[in-house]
């Protein structure tokens, strides 16, 4: 009997731990892993009203038509008006691929399903709407096509932003694919070693060069104590390494903003030492470097390494922008933008409202302040600095007649052998419109050469074409 008895709590105890491991199997998908589950590309309950409702369009800023779906007999059918334009930005929505960009970002909003309470779910699977919303973008479809255009035939990308709204103008990522034909062509776009799928702008981390030189000015202006002038010959070795100037030119005797002007790398390697690395790294994360970047579509983290035990050599590299320091062009326009915007970074803004059949605008982003990298008065320091490459120093590539642009260039070392050519600014410098960032990835080029023309031309054409009234 007692045999028996035990037999049967032995029994209830496996069951009861069995419920309790499912418990807490269920729960710790709800808490923690429901945003990832709810918006992975090949969950099913994605496609639960995909029959019955018409996907809402997608806009630009000026209300062209980029995306729409019409009705078929038993189906819809999804239109991508600008094939490759939009591959990064918009993505796709195809039962067999699943779903990328603002597509997945955005399905709830497009089909008009309301997120939030169960309620309102069983309701949108009862009575679904017939017809999705609408979103409308920041983006300039003009600027967007002379952005693509002047990086074709290139691998990199170009991010064009209001630096005061956060409005994201442009964003191109190259190499890119055709959406309209995703379903003949997948097996080559996503076996292509040349990673066509990889939104470069928001997901590519690249060695920044020079242009990282923006922050470390920024960190030097807010250290007192440095000592601001120095002699260059060219070189300066650091425990055993030679770091060099480009071609090892002799700058002779600068101080912080000749450096700048000239892109001294022995200057800012050795002063980086004296500014600290706890005041660089912190310098560093107040332009949301280690730092999430709250975006519409995914961001990789920019990355710069500055916690526990950091050598000399490893501290200037960081300082010029080499060694493990890592940025994204996203992240690098925004550093321009804060500088453009007397030291407010903003939160970047791709989709500007959601709007329902009627017209009625459900949702506006709004600009947030993300943070606050330095004084008023500091960053106009920097402006005048960035002003002045493009005068006089590396960026003279960027200069546009009558109209005066702050950049920075930069040329950085990387692992395949090739240089990535960069430049980032924005115009007109006292009232700035327009803040861009460009890089060529390894395109053997200094970024005067490469990137400065090209986001010359992006500014000119934003200046000329696009409705600065917010």
């Amino acid at each position: 009997m007692n045999k028996e008895k035990n037999r049967i709590i032995i029994v209830l105890t496996g069951f009861c731990m069995l419920f309790t491991i499912l418990i807490g199997y269920l729960s710790y998908f709800q808490v923690f892993k429901a945003e990832a589950v709810k918006n992975n590309s090949y969950n099913k309950r994605l496609w639960l009203n995909e029959e019955n409702v018409l996907r809402g369009s997608i806009l630009d800023r000026n209300g062209r038509v980029l995306v729409y779906s019409e009705k078929n007999d038993k189906s819809s059918t999804r239109y991508y008006k600008y094939g490759n334009l939009y591959s990064h930005i918009i993505g796709y929505s195809y039962r067999e691929y699943g779903k990328a960009g603002l597509e997945l970002a955005y399905n709830n909003a497009l089909l008009n399903i309301n997120e939030n309470a169960a309620i309102n779910e069983i309701k949108n699977l009862v009575l679904p709407s017939s017809v999705g919303n609408d979103l409308r973008l920041t983006i300039d479809h003009s600027l967007q096509e002379k952005a693509r255009g002047l990086l074709k035939g290139r691998k990199g990308a170009i991010v064009a932003m209001n630096p005061r709204t956060g409005e994201i103008y442009a964003m191109v990522s190259l190499p890119d694919f055709d959406t309209s034909n995703l379903r003949e062509n997948w097996k080559s776009i996503s076996e292509d070693p040349n990673s066509p799928l990889l939104n470069r702008a928001t997901q590519g981390l690249y060695t920044p060069g020079s242009v990282f030189k923006i922050i470390t000015t920024v960190a030097a202006l807010e250290t007192p104590e440095l000592e601001k002038h120095y002699s260059c010959s060219g070189t300066t070795k650091i425990d055993g390494y030679i770091f060099k100037d480009y071609n090892s030119k002799a700058h002779g005797e600068v101080d912080l903003k000749k450096a700048f002007v000239k892109s001294c790398n022995t200057y800012f390697a050795e002063k980086s030492l004296i500014i600290g690395k706890e005041k660089l790294g912190n310098t560093a994360e107040k332009f949301m470097f280690n730092n999430k970047i709250s975006f519409d579509l995914p961001t990789k983290i920019s990355q710069f390494s500055y916690k526990g035990n950091i050598g000399k050599t490893d501290l200037a590299a960081s300082g010029i922008g080499q060694g493990k320091t890592l940025v994204t062009p996203l992240n690098m326009a925004m550093v321009a933008s804060s500088i453009a915007n007397d030291g407010v970074m903003v939160k970047p803004i791709l989709v500007k409202e959601i709007v329902n059949k009627d017209g009625k605008i459900l949702r506006t982003n709004k600009t947030e302040i993300l943070s606050t990298v330095g004084s008023s008065a500091l960053t106009n320091e920097v402006k005048e600095m960035m002003m002045e490459v493009v005068q006089s120093g590396t960026g003279t590539n960027g200069r546009i007649k009558n109209v005066k642009v702050a950049g920075k260039t930069g040329t950085a070392e990387n692992p395949s052998g090739n240089t990535h050519s960069w430049f980032v600014g924005f115009a007109p410098a006292m009232e700035p419109k327009i803040a861009v960032a460009v890089i060529l990835e390894e395109s053997g080029t200094t970024g005067g050469q490469g990137a400065a023309p090209i986001a010359r031309d992006i500014i000119i054409h934003g200046l000329n074409n696009i409705d600065f009234r917010e």
